[in-house]
C-alpha cells in the first residue's frame, strides 16, 4: 500500500511550507534517508529526506506551492499501485470516500442543470447570452461532466445529444488539459470550487501532475489572473483598438496608464515577502505590542580590547572580532544574572541552564539569527570561529532550522555600518537584548589627570522586558558587561 508523504515539521515554529524544487520526479525509486525536496521553512530552506523507501507514485503538491504540516505532498509505494495519467489518488487531500460521495452529488447536480438548461433552449431564453463564449463553458462544463461520470457519455441527458449541441471529445479551442475522450481533468476539490467561484474548468491550464487541475489553479482562475478567458478578452480589446485606429474608427480613447503606475508617486511595484520575512514581521510585530520595554545605554571604554586584539592578530591568522568579544563578555555576565538568560511566558519566569546567545546577521532581505550554544563554556576563540561559521551558513544560504532556534540572548551589532548607538527589538520570548554601536576614538575626560584625551569607546543600549527585568536588573547586568570588556584578559582566558 502507498505511504503518504506529509508536509514535515522541519523548525520548532513551522506551520507551513512552500516546495521550492522536487529533486525525484514520478517513477523514480527512492531509498530511505534520500533527499526528495527542497522546502523553506519560516527560518530557512531544508532539504527533506524520505522516511521509507519505494517508487515515486505521485507527487501531489507541485514546486512553489504552500501546505499546512501534515498534508499529503506525495506518495511513495509499489511500481504496480501507479496509475495512468499521474497515478495515485487526487492530489488534494480527499478520501475515496469523499471523492464518490462527490461525485454523485455533482451527478445529481449536473443532471438537473441539464434539464434546466433544455427547458431553457426549447422556449428560447438563450437569447439572453450577452457574451459569445458563456453558452460554450456551460456546455462544455456539462459534456466534460457527463462524459465523466457515465461511461457512455450521455449522462442521463439523450436530449442534449441530438439537439447536437455537444462538443467533440477532442475541443481544442481552450487549451485545458484532457485526456484522450475530452474529459478534463481536475481534483474532486478543484471541481466543487470551481463550481463555487463559478470558474470554468474548461479555461483553466493544470499544473498539477499530468496537466491535471488543481485547488490553487481554480483559486488563481477565480483571482483573475489564470484563465484563457481572460486572455481572449485582452486580445479582443487590442485587436478592436488596432482596428479602430487603423480604419479611421471612432476616435481612441487614451492609452491607460502603464500598469503598477501610482500617479504622483510613480510606478509601484509590489512584492511578496518570503517565508522568513513573514516569520521575522509577525514576531518583531508580536514583541512590540506585548513585551513592555526599558532601555538602557552605557559608554565602554575598549582601548583595552583594542591593544588586545592587536596582539591576537600578531598570534593567529584569524583574530576573534570585537563582537566576538562581547558575545564573550554577556556569556560571562549572563551566568553570574540568570534572570536575563530567561524569559517570561504565560505568568511565569523561565531559567534556562544553557547560555545560548544569538548573533544577529543581515542575509538577503532578511534577519537571521543563528545561535552560539553553550557560550559561557567556550573559549574566546571557539566563539570566534562558530561565529564565522554560522555568518557564512547564512550568506550561502546553508543555515538549518536547529542552528536558529534555542537562544537565550541575543546581540545585534551595527557599528560596522557606522552607527553610533540604535535600540533593536527584543526577540520573543527572550528577556533583552543587546544593540552594539560603532567602536571609535572619541573625546573624553582622563579621571586622573582630568584632561580631555581621545580613546577608542563603543556606545551599547540594553532593550530590557520590565515583564521580568526591572531598571536594577539590567543595570547590574550591563555594568558587568562593561567591566569585562574594559578589562578584557579575562575574556581570553
Amino acid at each position: 500500500m502507498a505511504t503518504d508523504i506529509t508536509m514535515p515539521r522541519l523548525s520548532d515554529s513551522m506551520e507551513e511550507g512552500t516546495i521550492l524544487k522536487w529533486m525525484v520526479s514520478e517513477g523514480d525509486e527512492v531509498e530511505k534517508g534520500q533527499e526528495i525536496a527542497e522546502i523553506e521553512t519560516d527560518k530557512a530552506n531544508m532539504t527533506y529526506e524520505s522516511d521509507t523507501a519505494g517508487t515515486v507514485i505521485e507527487l501531489v503538491a507541485s514546486e512553489g506551492d504552500t501546505l499546512a504540516l501534515g498534508e499529503v505532498i506525495a506518495r511513495i509505494g509499489d511500481p504496480s499501485e501507479a496509475k495512468d495519467g499521474g497515478g495515485g489518488r487526487d492530489s488534494d487531500e480527499e478520501s475515496e470516500d469523499e471523492g464518490a460521495d462527490e461525485k454523485t452529488e455533482d451527478r445529481g447536480q449536473k443532471t438537473e442543470e441539464q434539464d434546466e438548461g433544455d427547458e431553457e433552449d426549447e422556449s428560447g431564453d438563450s437569447d439572453e447570452e450577452s457574451e459569445d463564449e458563456e453558452p460554450t463553458a456551460e456546455e462544455e462544463e456539462d459534456d466534460s461532466g457527463d462524459a465523466e461520470e457515465s461511461g457512455d457519455g450521455n449522462g442521463g441527458a439523450p436530449e442534449k445529444e441530438e439537439s447536437g449541441k455537444k462538443k467533440q471529445p477532442q475541443s481544442s479551442g481552450n487549451g485545458a488539459s484532457a485526456d484522450g475522450d475530452g474529459r478534463v481533468k481536475a481534483s474532486p476539490v478543484a471541481k466543487r470550487m470551481a463550481k463555487e467561484l463559478g470558474v470554468e474548468l474548461g479555461d483553466i491550464e493544470g499544473s498539477g501532475p499530468g496537466g491535471r487541475i488543481v485547488k490553487s489553479d481554480v483559486e488563481a482562475a477565480a483571482e483573475g489572473g489564470g484563465t484563457k478567458t481572460k486572455e481572449k478578452d485582452e486580445e479582443a480589446e487590442e485587436g478592436k483598438a488596432e482596428s479602430s485606429e487603423d480604419g479611421g474608427g471612432p476616435e481612441r480613447e487614451p492609452e491607460p496608464e502603464p500598469a503598477g503606475d501610482a500617479g504622483p508617486k510613480g510606478e509601484m511595484q509590489t512584492i511578496d515577502l518570503t517565508r522568513m520575512q513573514k516569520t521575522v514581521s509577525r514576531r518583531m510585530a508580536e514583541s512590540k505590542a506585548t513585551a513592555p520595554d526599558f532601555q538602557l545605554h552605557a559608554e565602554i571604554d575598549m582601548s583595552a580590547a583594542v591593544e588586545l586584539r592587536g596582539r591576537l592578530k600578531e598570534m593567529v591568522e584569524k583574530a576573534p572580532s570585537y563582537n566576538d568579544m562581547v558575545v564573550k563578555a554577556c556569556a560571562n555576565a549572563l551566568r553570574e544574572y540568570p534572570r536575563v538568560n530567561a524569559a517570561y511566558r504565560d505568568g511565569h519566569f523561565e531559567l534556562y541552564s544553557r547560555v545560548n546567545i544569538g548573533v544577529a546577521v543581515a542575509a538577503q532581505d532578511t534577519l537571521v539569527v543563528p545561535t552560539i550554544f553553550d557560550a559561557d563554556k567556550k573559549s574566546l576563540g571557539e566563539i570566534s570561529r562558530v561565529a564565522r561559521e554560522a555568518i557564512a551558513k547564512v550568506r550561502d544560504g546553508k543555515i538549518t532550522p536547529p542552528e536558529l532556534s534555542g537562544g537565550t540572548f541575543t546581540v545585534s551589532n551595527l557599528g560596522m555600518f557606522g552607527i553610533d548607538s540604535f535600540s533593536a527589538v527584543i526577540n520573543p520570548p527572550q528577556a533583552a537584548i543587546l544593540a552594539v554601536g560603532s567602536l571609535k576614538k572619541r573625546a573624553v575626560v582622563d579621571e586622573e589627570s582630568g584632561r580631555i584625551v581621545a580613546r577608542d569607546t563603543m556606545n551599547v543600549t540594553m532593550v530590557c522586558d520590565h515583564r521580568i527585568l526591572y531598571g536594577a536588573d539590567g543595570a547590574e547586568f550591563l555594568a558587568r558587561v562593561r567591566e569585562l570588556l574594559e578589562k578584557p584578559l579575562t575574556l581570553a582566558l
